[in-house]
């Protein structure tokens, strides 16, 4: 054998004085084997430090045991919290999770799904960017399910698991208002996701009951706290009685990133003084930041969890009718909009 080689399921049969047939029930079915045979074979398999190639097994059988995961953007805590409980879950099942970030990009998601289908995994988890039923569907005729995350399936043909964000946006404004503002202005986007859409859209149901209020969209191209800190920047330069006195940010980032820039110094604006500020996603950092954050709380481990439960019953069953599973979110109050 090639010292630089590494060790074949063949070399640990002729070291151990067995046939091939053998060391794999040893792997398989070790109730078929001696305790002697398989000592020898442990033994062998130590001396040559031989390295099962699992990956191998699992797909000549037709299916890893690996869950692909593709979010939007892996810095975002809330996007980890999912992982955590897709994880979690997994494992429960004796299962893998590999993360993939598309970073809001359909070239690097598209990327994701094409390496998931070549390795056959046992189902894919996706918080889409864009369009892609037409994609799932591929991958479904060849046999590997696909679960929405914090995305409802607008035709019903995949399972999803998400939160109603047309009713939190409309939570987090009518909160703004019963804390006394009118000027209400909404920051986040990009606006082809629609967890954003659907937010906006709560939040101008909120204004229209209401016909004192008014609503301005403040558009950012990524959901992040240095898109949040420019969009605040430009906020805190108007003049007074031009600023909205009550801000709708689409995500706890972004709200992070205004309440960073109405609290540089330099700036006159204070936070909930002048203008209160409500994000989303109640992630960890919200209750920690200098003016702790008023937000609208998603389940993020569950819907992880959720996620992989349906992923699992879809590929014990291929023909199972897919489900949607929507949660309601839940409106946290903190300093930041005058708790």
């Amino acid at each position: 054998m090639n010292s630089l080689a590494p060790a074949s399921l063949r070399d640990v049969a002729q070291r151990a004085g067995v046939s091939v047939g053998t060391v794999s029930n040893v792997f398989n079915h070790p109730e078929k084997v001696s305790a002697a045979v398989i000592a020898r074979v442990q033994a062998a398999i130590d001396e040559l430090g031989f390295i099962r190639n699992d990956a191998a097994r699992q797909l000549r059988a037709g299916r890893s045991r690996t869950i692909g995961l593709v979010v939007l953007d892996v810095r975002n805590p809330f996007f980890t919290d999912v992982a955590r409980g897709a994880e979690d879950e997994a494992a429960d099942a004796g299962l893998t999770v590999i993360l993939g970030n598309s970073d809001e990009n359909t070239g690097r998601e598209s990327a994701y799904l094409d390496l998931f289908e070549e390795q056959r995994v046992h189902g894919v988890l996706i918080s889409p960017y864009g369009d892609i039923t037409g994609r799932l569907d591929r991958l479904r005729q060849r046999g590997i399910p696909a679960v929405l995350v914090d995305r409802s399936s607008g035709d019903l043909s995949f399972s999803s698991v998400s939160v109603d964000d047309h009713a939190g946006g409309r939570l987090a404004v009518e909160h703004l208002v019963d804390r006394g503002r009118r000027r209400i202005a909404f920051v986040g986007g990009p606006m082809q996701l629609s967890q954003v859409t659907d937010r906006l859209a709560g939040a101008r149901v909120a204004v229209a009951a209401h016909p004192h209020a008014s609503l301005e969209t403040i558009e950012t191209d990524a959901l992040s706290v240095i898109a949040g800190r420019q969009a605040g920047v430009a906020i805190a330069a108007r003049a007074p009685e031009d600023r909205p006195d009550g801000i709708f940010a689409a995500n706890d980032l972004v709200a992070m990133g205004v309440l960073q820039a109405l609290l540089m110094q330099g700036s006159t604006v204070s936070v909930p003084g002048e203008i209160a500020l409500i994000g989303y996603d109640d992630i960890d950092f919200a209750s920690a930041a200098v003016v702790p954050l008023s937000s609208i709380r998603q389940p993020s481990a569950l819907i992880g969890r959720t996620a992989v439960e349906l992923l699992l019953a879809q590929a014990a069953d291929p023909d199972v009718a897919p489900r949607q599973v929507v949660f309601e979110p839940q409106l946290v109050v903190r300093e930041s909009t005058g708790a």
